[in-house]
């Protein structure tokens, strides 16, 4: 009987421990989660990744340049 009420002690403190840990993981982080976002992204697709960085550059190129 002893021993039943020790492990649930020890499994709610690890609950409460648990808890915590799940609290700070689940704060909100919106620029790595963009970042994570973005990289997936990239991984899955980096045609069209090249393909913006290209676009992006060539009218920025275009826009930026003296005359």
């Amino acid at each position: 009987m002893a021993t039943q009420t020790q492990s649930r002690q020890e499994r709610s403190g690890q609950g409460m421990q648990r808890s915590q840990s799940n609290d700070k993981q689940n704060e909100m982080q919106p620029f790595d989660d963009l970042y994570k976002y973005f990289q997936d992204y990239a991984r899955e697709r980096p045609d069209m990744v090249a393909l913006c960085c290209f676009g992006l550059g060539f009218v920025l190129g275009w826009r930026l340049k003296p005359w």
